[in-house]
């Protein structure tokens, strides 16, 4: 019904730059609500997975404190695929990010894609 796949993921320097993107698909795109979001969560070892950014249909967004002014999340004009531009990366940034759709109460998930920040 819905997935989500992820790419981008990496090993990039502290103070480097990643992008990440997630392509959804899936017969319940074809209809699409203003309510709808898509957002990308983190989760780094034990670790309790955590939120990161998110967007609305209208282009709203919502950002984890702590990447404010070093993260932007994006979709293309179709609304299916999602990007987080991640700049000033930190070690404390490396996780798996995972991409995530929501519909009222519905959430799904994509498999995850794995970021390390290490010199």
């Amino acid at each position: 019904q819905v997935q989500l796949v992820e790419s981008g993921g990496g090993l990039v320097q502290p103070g480097g730059s990643l992008r990440l993107s997630c392509t959804a698909s899936g017969s319940i795109f074809r209809s699409m609500f203003s309510s709808d979001t898509m957002a990308w969560y983190r989760q780094a070892p034990g670790k309790q997975r955590e939120f990161v950014a998110t967007i609305t249909r209208d282009g709203s967004t919502n950002y984890k404190d702590s990447v404010k002014g070093r993260f932007t999340i994006s979709t293309d004009n179709a609304k299916t695929t999602v990007y987080l531009q991640m700049n000033s990366l930190k070690p404390e940034d490396a996780a798996v990010y995972y991409c995530n759709f929501r519909r009222f109460s519905a959430n799904y998930w994509g498999q995850g894609t794995q970021v390390t920040v290490s010199s």
